[in-house]
């Protein structure tokens, strides 16, 4: 059996790797990664090497009128912007903002990897199973504002192995490195000064936020994507032996998990997601986010009327609401145990929601969607 992903919105699953500014040179709108091996060699020959070498040791990007040629003549990719006038924006963003996060890839191209989509199946299975109950037990075993380690274990795993082992998924296909542009995102957030009335602002990296009129004047992130009806293929398997039922009872399971209780609880989770995402387009006013909500509503009541289908939201970008398996931020119980995690204590407040910002994707010079959103089935 394989298993199919269609990219609904931009999507980066990246292995951790990011082009530095100096790794690239943008000519004719469109990024142009140097063959430094390619270029290391021709330079040998001559004496521009020691220039080369120095520039790359001191320099924040690369001099286009002294170096530009190798942007012509010695790229390994060419990966074009979503938008030209991304070119003008990245001209004048300082070089700390242009380390650009790529797409997994190894020897055979781009793929994506099996781990993000197996994490975000089970993220869904917990998400069916866990209930304000569960949360008043874990909040419970909280002392001194200190969580202790492992603390929702029990909460997800009821018996002695996770009931996702009965599914094995592989790494996917190569796919054609044309399917990628580079997207340009930024950071929405809620100026919550009158809690009644919060209004759309933009990040702007250690300096707060600006208004919705001075958008350009947030921190700009690029990021490599596969554009929206990108698709990719993987194997995936049942290990039917963990079916028998001398195997189930031994690690503990009363009945074994199947495919159609694990998309519908997948399609549960991306419900309550896209109501949220859907709430915060209405508060921050994004009328164009709103919509693309809405058409990912659609296609999670397609995918709900197809056999063995879901919609997951995994990758880079989306934030706290992709990763937690309970999305009631404001239950009390919730927000304590929230609070005994220092990166996220401080952003918890009474009577301001969390979380409060958003990445968004531009396209065609415009807040448009959220990152990640795509549609998995079994073929």
């Amino acid at each position: 059996m394989k298993y199919k992903v269609t990219a609904l919105t931009p999507l980066l699953v990246g292995d951790g790797r990011e082009l530095s500014p100096i790794d690239y040179m943008v000519w004719k709108d469109q990024v142009n990664v140097l063959d430094q091996n390619r270029i290391f060699k021709l330079l040998a020959r001559g004496p521009r090497l020691d220039g080369y070498l120095a520039q790359l040791r001191r320099a924040a990007k690369l001099d286009f009128a002294s170096w530009g040629g190798f942007a012509q003549n010695f790229s390994q990719r060419r990966i074009p912007f979503e938008n030209p006038e991304s070119t003008a924006i990245w001209n004048a963003a300082s070089s700390e903002l242009l380390f650009i996060p790529t797409f997994a890839a190894n020897q055979r191209g781009l793929y994506l990897p099996a781990s993000a989509l197996k994490g975000a199946l089970r993220t869904g299975l917990v998400f069916s199973r866990w209930s304000a109950s569960t949360i008043d037990r874990v909040a419970a075993s909280i002392e001194g504002e200190r969580l202790p380690r492992r603390s929702g274990e029990a909460a997800e795993v009821s018996a002695q192995a996770s009931q996702m082992r009965l599914f094995g998924l592989a790494d996917s296909d190569p796919a054609p490195a044309s399917a990628c542009k580079i997207f340009l995102t930024r950071t929405a957030s809620l100026d919550t000064r009158q809690p009644a009335q919060p209004q759309l602002v933009w990040k702007v990296a250690g300096r707060g936020s600006v208004p919705p009129a001075r958008v350009a004047d947030s921190t700009p992130t690029f990021a490599e994507m596969a554009v929206p009806g990108t698709e990719f293929s993987g194997g995936f398997e049942e290990r039917q032996f963990l079916r028998e039922p001398e195997i189930t009872k031994a690690l503990g399971w009363r009945n074994a998990l199947d495919v159609t209780t694990l998309t519908t609880a997948a399609n549960q989770y991306a419900a309550a997601q896209l109501e949220l995402q859907a709430n915060y387009a209405r508060t921050a006013n994004l009328p164009a986010l709103g919509a693309a909500v809405d058409k990912l509503k659609g296609e999670l009541e397609q995918a709900r009327g197809a056999a063995s289908t879901c919609l997951l939201c995994l990758g880079w970008g989306n934030g706290f609401l992709s990763k937690t398996a309970f999305l009631d931020t404001g239950y009390e119980a919730y927000r304590k145990i929230l609070r005994a995690i220092p990166p996220i204590a401080r952003s918890v407040r009474e009577n301001v929601p969390f979380p409060k910002t958003r990445r968004i994707v531009f396209e065609n010079g415009q807040p448009s969607t959220l990152p990640g959103w795509v549609k998995f089935e079994l073929v």
